[in-house]
């Protein structure tokens, strides 16, 4: 069996890197200091941001090795494994912010957490920064670590979790510009996406799987569900939830033309378990039943 190398609080992971823990939950990790390791699968009771600062190819998701080249940030909610098992040895670089769930809790940065979808992106989702990105990205990092640094004080865990807003916040703005720079790779995606619905609907696979999930998609076009709906979110403006649906509902219309078949059946082929499920959906967008527009036409 695989061992993995768990980190539960934020002071393990401070010691493992040789770093001083300035405050037990929070910490800004300057990997430079730690000692020469060999790869191992990791796993974290805590946020961790990876600043990579050089090219290696230390972090692994999956089967698959990653390089990073320098100014790369890859994100980790608590629990979630990275690494690859090896014997070689390696020197870790750059930075890392960690913080724990207990840190924000109660504030507004608890609550909008879910906004950041990032922290569920697979590592080859990465966000590969730009120079002065990457400055901004340094200018967060100097600016909690030199509140962690004065002690801690009545204005301490405000400033922090301010900055630590702040920096998530610059993150967002500068995912949607990867989105838009690597335009040409999301509309490949966006393309496959069409591929695969189209073919699943021609297929037995609606019988087999049920209705397309958007956990179903990403998983098949090796992408994670958040960053998977996020790039769709962008480039049509349309979940990817939603998008299914419209391609369900135009599968289906077609279908209803063929009135040798009941609307029970064709229900059964598109996946659905009741037909009155069917039904309902194909009005909620159509504004008439199935059976109503097929009289219609």
């Amino acid at each position: 069996m695989e061992e993995i190398l768990k980190f539960d609080t934020v002071g393990q992971y401070n010691a493992f890197n040789r770093n001083e823990t300035l405050h037990p939950l929070v910490s800004v990790v300057d990997l430079s200091k730690a000692a020469p390791r060999q790869m191992k699968r990791m796993s974290y009771g805590f946020y961790v941001v990876f600043l990579k600062e050089i090219k290696c190819g230390d972090l692994k998701y999956g089967i698959s090795n990653y390089d990073y080249e320098e100014g790369t940030l890859v994100f980790l909610a608590p629990n979630q494994v990275i690494g690859s098992q090896g014997e070689e040895y390696y020197q870790p670089q750059g930075l890392a912010l960690v913080f724990h769930a207990d840190f924000i809790h109660g504030t507004s940065l608890s609550r909008q957490m879910n906004d950041y979808t990032f922290f569920s992106y697979s590592t080859n989702e990465a966000l590969h920064l730009s120079e002065r990105e990457r400055q901004i990205i340094l200018d967060c990092f100097a600016k909690i670590k030199f509140e962690l640094e004065q002690g801690v004080d009545k204005h301490s865990k405000k400033l922090i979790v301010s900055n630590i807003e702040l920096f998530l916040n610059y993150c967002i703005r500068f995912y949607d510009r990867q989105f838009i720079t690597r335009e040409h790779a999301i509309k490949g995606t966006l393309e496959k996406f069409e591929t695969l619905l189209h073919d699943f609907f021609l297929t037995d696979k609606p019988q087999e799987v049920g209705l397309p999930s958007v956990a179903y998609c990403a998983h098949e076009l090796n992408l994670s569900a958040n960053y998977f709906g996020d790039l769709i979110k962008k480039e049509t403006g349309k979940s990817a939830h939603e998008y299914i649906q419209l391609k369900l509902i135009e599968v289906a219309k077609e279908k209803i033309f063929d009135t040798r078949k009941s609307v029970s059946e064709i229900a059964y082929e598109l996946g659905f378990k009741y037909p009155q499920h069917f039904s309902r959906v194909f009005k909620q967008h159509v504004g008439v039943s199935p059976q109503e527009y097929r009289s219609l036409n």
